[in-house]
């Protein structure tokens, strides 16, 4: 038995574990992960060579690197799955699909790009918290084809968005609300919070999460981000910040998607 040790850099909250959870499930030699999130480290007890467990790694585009390898004993199994965890976890799904919903109305409502996109960000992470709910017990092709399908949906909605920002920038729009951006994206902040809270509260006894945890989270960064951009509008009184935001976070969005299709190679 082996025990490596890889770290995964931009894997900073529960939907990339998810990821790396479906993209190793059913590999022939895997036993047992282990997850620590603040520092984005993930521990493997395999039984052949580490390399393709590594090649499946980096194909997630999450920046995995193996730290180092060793001789292990056989691992300890995982203590039960509590009872309350598939309810927590639709818990969150429902969070993110929720301010999916919220954003993407305030953003038409308000014009502002930067909150349709913020509200995809939101519907990509509910987009893996389902796929790891409506695979479970489900074969290794079910639950590629769920993911392929999720991937080219979320690839989709990106390019039209992308594609939206293309024509405002181009031709003449009304001016965002920085008011309806700022504070719908505060809302926001505070959703991603809270469902990072519970994540990280469920793996541990621990009530209390690292701070460093919450605010590395690429959704965290995408709201902020929103918020800056409503600043930002108020300032300049132009709806260019808006729509250098959207970018962004649309460019965020598809990357996404382009790691969701990964998982069904």
């Amino acid at each position: 038995m082996q025990k490596s040790t890889f770290h995964v850099a931009q894997m900073d909250c529960a939907a990339e574990e998810q990821m790396v959870r479906m993209k190793l499930d059913g590999h022939p030699s895997v036993k047992l992960l282990e997850f620590d999130l603040p520092k984005r480290e993930l521990t493997v007890w395999h039984t052949s060579e580490v390399a393709p467990i590594t090649k499946d790694l980096s194909s997630l585009g999450l920046g995995a690197r193996l730290l180092h390898t060793e001789l292990s004993a056989e691992p300890t199994p995982p203590a039960p799955v509590p009872e309350g965890e598939q309810k927590l976890l639709w818990l969150v799904l429902s969070i993110n699909a929720a301010f999916f919903v919220i954003e993407m109305t305030a953003g038409f409502l308000a014009h502002s790009m930067g909150l349709v996109a913020d509200s995809l960000d939101m519907l990509a992470d509910a987009l893996v918290y389902g796929l790891s709910l409506w695979a479970v017990g489900g074969t290794t092709v079910r639950k590629k084809s769920i993911a392929r399908l999720s991937g080219y949906f979320q690839l989709v909605l990106a390019l039209l968005g992308f594609a939206e920002v293309v024509r405002r920038f181009l031709g003449a729009e009304a001016m965002p609300d920085f008011k309806v951006m700022m504070g719908v994206a505060f809302f926001a902040l505070l959703g991603n919070s809270v469902s990072l809270y519970l994540l990280q509260k469920s793996k541990s006894q621990e009530a209390h999460m690292r701070a460093s945890f919450i605010f590395t989270s690429n959704d965290v960064i995408a709201n902020l981000g929103v918020i800056l951009a409503g600043l930002l509008v108020y300032f300049t009184l132009s709806a260019v910040p808006d729509l250098v935001i959207g970018t962004v976070v649309f460019l965020l969005v598809a990357r996404g998607a382009f790691r969701i299709l990964n998982l069904a190679k």
